[in-house]
């Protein structure tokens, strides 16, 4: 699927931004920095967005946390050929406010290493390896894929996507490819407990849709990448007409969350030839709507427990033979 990336020029300022959000429009309170557990996570999320510079201060701190928990800024710089300036860049970008942060959580994910938690290591898939053990090298990567991902959402930002959704009128689910599939699975999930909710994967349906978005309705762009232009376009436009939205994303930092309310970052397992973006970004993807569909179903329980049970006696007679 072609994609494009937006320029800096063409994203909307923090003024716009403001202006184009309604007065009543609700933000999530600023993330709490991560957990020293994770981490290991946060590098693999934001590492394919980062410069070469500062991929190496966050290849240094997740490959020895005890090691460069006992160096200065100064030491860390020198330590990875790169300046202080980078190494702060850097402990920000993964969460910290600043270095004396990072060297807190990096002692902190040093002691749990110690204590025999340390992170597992995986292999790729070769072509001659034998089934089993594409299995199990699956199953790991699996594993992998939905423990960074819980490690690194946010839930304060879930919590106010969630609750947005829960009271929105209709909402709108935009993703194509392999991302398509994860937004159809979130619709038909809404759908079942009485929502009005829609997926669309063609871009001008999208749109057309999205135009129709106001106050009070949600509308949600799934794109790992985050510079999906089928996906971008109608989450703009949804925004611009004053809609909550939500992006599923990867990529932090990409164009899509210039027009989102609400970023939920996903995490993906290391990609192979066998086992590309496509694979490992879904199974990221489909825990995070899981997330979504659980906590609007918990918000919505009066109407949501009755429908899903209208629902599945609608169609028990289609499972009995």
């Amino acid at each position: 699927m072609k994609e494009i990336f937006v320029s800096a020029a063409s994203q909307p300022s923090a003024a716009r931004r403001a202006a184009t959000r309604s007065p009543g429009r609700a933000v999530a309170p600023a993330p709490a920095p991560p957990a020293p557990a994770a981490l290991a996570a946060k590098v693999r999320t934001l590492a394919p967005s980062m410069t070469r510079s500062m991929q190496r201060v966050a290849e240094a701190v997740a490959g020895d946390p005890a090691g460069c928990a006992a160096l200065t800024v100064t030491g860390l710089a020198q330590l990875t050929g790169t300046s202080e300036a980078t190494v702060v860049r850097t402990a920000r970008l993964l969460g910290y406010p600043g270095y004396r942060d990072l060297r807190l959580a990096l002692a902190g994910l040093a002691a749990q290493q110690e204590s025999g938690r340390g992170p597992s290591v995986t292999a790729d898939i070769s072509v001659d390896d034998p089934i089993a053990e594409v299995v199990a090298k699956l199953a790991h990567d699996e594993r992998q894929t939905l423990a960074d991902t819980a490690a690194s959402l946010d839930t304060a930002q879930l919590g106010a996507a969630v609750a947005a959704m829960a009271a929105g009128r209709r909402i709108d689910v935009y993703g194509v490819a392999a991302s398509g599939l994860v937004a159809q699975d979130l619709a038909q999930k809404l759908l079942r407990i009485g929502m009005v909710a829609h997926a669309h994967s063609d871009p001008h349906l999208a749109v057309t849709n999205a135009v129709q978005l106001r106050g009070g309705d949600v509308a949600v762009a799934i794109t790992h990448s985050g510079s999906t232009g089928d996906v971008i376009e109608p989450l703009r436009v949804a925004f611009e007409h004053g809609a909550t939205t939500v992006a599923i994303t990867g990529r932090p930092g990409s164009p899509v969350t210039q027009y989102a309310d609400h970023v939920l970052t996903t995490s993906t397992a290391r990609e192979s030839e066998l086992r590309p973006a496509a694979m490992s970004s879904r199974t990221g993807q489909l825990l995070v709507v899981d997330c979504l569909f659980v906590g609007v179903a918990q918000r919505t329980y009066d109407r949501a427990a009755p429908a899903l049970s209208a629902s599945y006696e609608a169609l028990a007679h289609r499972h009995r033979r």
